[in-house]
């Protein structure tokens, strides 16, 4: 069933939108402050579609995304009180927020550079270092640091692919959608 190779077209068009670069930046600064969708979904196409721009789009990626950070600093610095109960509802961000926590007091500046560079939610540490009054040089530094070296890893992958990634990707997708989401089951099988 080809349920994967028409949405994956879709995707690469409006990752050639005029405007796609400002959506970027948009998802880019929400991300690192409260919203769940990573950035590297829309980087990663909108690389692969423009290889020219992949350095321009990772810039534009990580700029946005410390700046999203410091909203993050902000929120958890000024609002933690409101915060707290929708995280606390969500069982996933409270633990991450917890580990968080704990991260900071034994590796403070590592723990954010880390958290910008791995899939560990971001915007949890962000939130955190805010609560937790972390200096806010350090903190904008190792924000840079980690988010800039993923966002731009992302964005030479792509561009090193280019239009013969782009033209594999559209042969396998099907498969690779499929197995990507028997692996979803799987896991969620398994965690139960």
């Amino acid at each position: 069933m080809r349920i994967f190779s028409p949405l994956y077209r879709r995707v690469m068009q409006w990752s050639r939108h005029p405007r796609a670069p400002w959506f970027l930046g948009g998802l880019s600064f929400a991300e690192s402050s409260f919203f769940p969708v990573p950035p590297d979904v829309m980087l990663a196409p909108m690389a692969l579609a423009r290889p020219e721009r992949a350095w321009r789009l990772a810039f534009i990626t990580t700029l946005a995304s410390v700046a999203g950070g410091l909203a993050g600093y902000a929120i958890g610095h000024f609002a933690f009180e409101w915060v707290a109960p929708w995280l606390e509802a969500r069982p996933r961000y409270w633990q991450a927020y917890q580990q968080a926590v704990a991260w900071f007091g034994r590796y403070g500046f590592w723990a954010v550079l880390v958290a910008g560079f791995s899939p560990i939610p971001y915007k949890v540490f962000t939130i955190a270092a805010g609560v937790l009054s972390m200096a806010l040089a350090p903190f904008a530094l190792a924000s840079l640091v980690g988010r800039g070296a993923r966002f731009y890893l992302v964005a030479a992958l792509m561009r090193l692919g280019g239009a013969r990634m782009e033209a594999l990707l559209h042969r396998y997708v099907d498969a690779l959608g499929w197995v990507v989401v028997a692996l979803a089951v799987l896991a969620l099988i398994l965690t139960r």
